[in-house]
């Protein structure tokens, strides 16, 4: 198997006194769409704000396409990067949060071409056209020129995926993109989402949504307590489970129709 895009190695973070992140090691691997569940607080989101460099790590390193994220080497040891080196290495991976920090300000077709323009030097035009061509794909032609106010919550966070994937980013993160919306609004960014996976984008998604994880998923990891409890594909990860505490998280989150044996 090829190297990984991203690789997480024995991972540390800790919030004053709570340990978020307990030596989390993870490898994503070219078009894998890698689908992280597990109950609240169980460090999910900390792991992928950490993979974006959000949040400073404490402990173990992590890599992507090899090159070592956050620190240079030295021969005094690892160093911290600058914020502009820091922000550079960002700029390779995209991040959809559960808020769509959209610009009010800004039409549908502004944002989601302003970071491919301004932040990665692309053409315009070129630019622009791809928006068109990506907004039509995901059922927002003729909302050029809206603004975010005139849109749906669903509608809103389409534009940020939209947004995410038009810098052509090596990796994208989401960090549950679906827990701010109502529930009729769910299905439509799922969608865009699965159709992403399809085209095999590279992907780590955080998602609360056991359907989606086993019906999109190349590998489904389960976090506990800032660990990686479990992780596999998805056919054994929710038919046969191998530890008594994913088996008792599906039990609850999973309907009868999509029990586990």
């Amino acid at each position: 198997m090829s190297a990984p895009v991203l690789r997480i190695g024995d991972v540390r973070k800790r919030f004053g006194t709570v340990t978020a992140l307990d030596g989390v090691s993870l490898d994503v691997h070219e078009g894998e769409a890698v689908v992280v569940v597990g109950p609240s607080g169980s460090g999910k989101s900390t792991l992928v704000r950490c993979a974006h460099q959000l949040e400073p790590i404490d402990g173990g390193a992590m890599y992507l396409d090899g090159e070592l994220l956050g620190h240079r080497r030295s021969p005094a040891g690892l160093r911290p990067l600058t914020e502009r080196r820091i922000a550079a290495q960002r700029r390779r991976m995209s991040m959809v949060f559960q808020q769509f920090n959209l610009f009010p300000q800004f039409t549908v077709l502004r944002n989601v071409t302003d970071a491919a323009v301004r932040v990665h030097g692309r053409d315009r035009s070129t630019v622009e056209r791809e928006a068109r061509e990506l907004l039509e794909r995901i059922g927002l032609a003729g909302r050029e020129d809206h603004y975010p106010r005139q849109l749906s919550g669903g509608q809103q966070q389409r534009v940020a995926i939209a947004r995410a994937v038009l810098v052509r980013p090596r990796i994208m993160l989401f960090d549950e993109p679906t827990s701010a919306l109502d529930p009729e609004l769910v299905d439509e960014v799922l969608a865009v989402l699965r159709s992403l996976a399809a085209a095999g984008t590279t992907m780590v998604v955080v998602t609360h949504e056991m359907a989606f994880a086993r019906e999109v998923a190349d590998r489904c990891v389960f976090m506990e307590a800032g660990r990686i409890v479990e992780e596999g594909p998805p056919g054994e990860f929710f038919a046969r489970p191998r530890t008594d505490r994913l088996r008792a998280f599906l039990s609850r989150h999973l309907s009868e129709k999509e029990g586990v044996s």
